[in-house]
């Protein structure tokens, strides 16, 4: 009932008890989701740069990658839907979905959804639709499942309170899928791997998360959101050889640091020994993400304040040295 009323209440979106699954999380959803709707040799389609464990839940099963760059125009991504149907294939059976996107920040609008929905149902793909990120939105998010009642019926969705609340220790996830069938077929990957029960602290955890803490999240996204102003404002007004644009949702920021001129071992480097930052590479996001770096600015105010002067004199030491 806690799942449901927070559906309900934060994304407009009517679920119903028995289309929830329980996963420990949402990487483990969809592993599970890849070998429930696909058969190994299969393809699966994926829109790059996307969060790693993507690559991992389609290739460690045995099916083949098939990937499609996000279009990029001043550091804003789109879906290139002419390349997505030049890549498509009649092996293809499924399409992994990250919303809203991680590592580029983007809340796809409901007519960039609708435009997916009628590619995937018009290819008979299954949308394995990652929105694990849902309530951490600066603007509205359109839940996949209320695009329409077809494409619903073709998605498994995976959410959970652990982005959301910091409760990735309590592992526990909500798989929510309309469809009888491939509710079965996910269940049946569960079962196999003898997970298919929460420890005794998930239900609690959840329940206090979505019916008691919710002034707590709006009080949050405030925070957040001047955060991530005070990032990307100091990113792009002091350290000019470094782009950013402010993301829709989630915590994090893409980076683009493609005029410092490095590869992708002198950038970690740099970023390690000189700006003294632990980040995570862009490379790993897919080669659409070389040189760039993913930031995360959910941490106190005084720790950014201090990663931005470190990363702002470390990029003008490196200015001196080159002067």
């Amino acid at each position: 009932q806690a799942v449901i009323g927070w559906m309900d209440r934060r994304h407009h979106c009517k679920i119903q008890r028995d289309w929830i699954s329980y996963s420990a999380g949402v990487v483990t959803a969809l592993n599970w989701a890849v070998q429930a709707v696909t058969q190994p040799g299969d393809e699966v389609l994926v829109n790059t740069p996307v969060y790693h464990p993507f690559y991992q839940a389609v290739e460690a099963q045995g099916r083949t990658l098939l990937t499609s760059s996000l279009k990029e125009e001043d550091l804003y991504y789109t879906f290139d839907f002419a390349d997505m149907e030049r890549k498509v294939t009649p092996r293809t059976k499924a399409l992994m979905l990250c919303s809203p996107h991680n590592p580029v920040g983007r809340v796809w609008k409901r007519e960039e959804l609708e435009q997916l929905a009628e590619f995937c149902l018009r290819h008979d793909l299954v949308v394995i639709a990652d929105e694990i990120h849902n309530d951490l939105v600066y603007q509205e998010h359109t839940m996949f499942l209320t695009v329409s009642p077809e494409i619903a019926q073709r998605t498994i969705l995976c959410t959970a309170p652990s982005k959301t609340f910091n409760l990735a220790g309590i592992q526990a996830s909500n798989i929510i899928i309309p469809n009888e069938d491939l509710r079965k077929a996910y269940k049946d990957q569960v079962i196999r791997a003898h997970a298919s029960s929460a420890h005794a602290f998930a239900a609690p955890a959840v329940i206090g998360a979505y019916d008691r803490s919710e002034d707590w999240l709006d009080q949050l996204l405030v925070y957040l959101e001047g955060n991530m102003d005070l990032f990307c404002t100091t990113v792009n007004q002091e350290i000019p050889k470094l782009r950013v644009r402010k993301p829709e949702g989630t915590y994090l920021a893409w980076v683009d640091c493609r005029a410092l001129g490095m590869d992708a071992s002198q950038l970690e480097t740099f970023m390690k020994e000189k700006a003294r930052l632990l980040l995570d590479e862009g490379v790993i996001f897919g080669q659409a993400g070389a040189g760039f770096e993913r930031f995360n600015v959910a941490c106190p105010r005084s720790v950014l304040k201090q990663a931005l002067d470190q990363l702002r004199d470390a990029v003008r030491e490196l200015d001196l040295q080159a002067d």
